[in-house]
């Protein structure tokens, strides 16, 4: 399992983009190493990936699918389609995890297909498990924490006893669930992104020091100006 999970990333699809967002510290348990990181690759014109998991994994594998992609293109003059590159990362990983040392990495593949112009988002995790998703999140963003149980030994001291699996909380997911339609506009997607990110402000005593945002349309990859600061009255 991926050591670093104090990373987030999100994906959303709509009528017709694609947005993925990724928290921009860089950190190391409880030590944040940079404020400005950018887990995110281009793929080419209509595709992006986002990655979290250990550290040097992930940009490593990151920049190995984004050569091979670049280099499929050069050499055929015609870029991959979101879904290829997918079955291409999920057949990488599927190789790497078979050998003496995997990647641990976690990904969100978004994109739209230059062809029909259907956007898609692909779900992947360092199992080499791959999903087509109309949302999708990892890292805290769909961290679910156990209820634990703890019992006084004494006066002093208390014991674990376990956890208690009936409650989990999903700080993200729920929220996707209850907004999200296929045919949501750019500016509804952004809503619902402010919606997840101020949730995880409220619940998480973690500052993750915002998130990079892009979104995928048909004449290629836009950043997008998010406002980290700004707060939702309800979800």
């Amino acid at each position: 399992m991926p050591h670093n999970r104090a990373e987030i990333l999100l994906g959303i699809t709509g009528k017709d983009f694609t947005i993925i967002a990724a928290s921009k510290a860089a950190m190391r348990g409880a030590t944040i190493l940079k404020t400005t990181d950018d887990k995110t690759r281009a793929l080419n014109k209509h595709t992006l990936l986002a990655f979290s998991g250990e550290a040097g994994d992930t940009v490593q594998f990151a920049e190995y699918i984004q050569r091979n992609a670049q280099l499929y293109s050069m050499r055929n003059e015609s870029d991959l389609s979101p879904s290829a590159l997918a079955h291409f990362v999920r057949g990488e990983l599927a190789t790497s995890l078979r050998s003496r040392k995997p990647y641990n990495v976690n990904l969100l593949m978004g994109g739209v297909d230059p062809i029909t112009g259907k956007p898609s988002l692909y779900w992947l995790d360092y199992l080499a498990s791959l999903a087509e998703v109309p949302y999708a999140a990892h890292g805290y963003a769909q961290y679910v924490f156990p209820e634990i149980r703890l019992e006084r030994h004494n006066m002093n001291q208390w014991v674990w006893t376990g956890a208690d699996l009936c409650f989990y909380r999903y700080y993200c997911l729920s929220i996707l669930d209850k907004h999200h339609h296929p045919d949501i506009t750019l500016h509804q997607g952004i809503k619902i992104l402010t919606m997840c990110i101020d949730e995880l402000k409220r619940r998480l005593p973690l500052d993750f020091k915002g998130m990079v945002v892009k979104a995928v349309k048909a004449d290629g990859i836009v950043d997008i100006e998010f406002d980290d600061d700004k707060v939702v009255k309800c979800a």
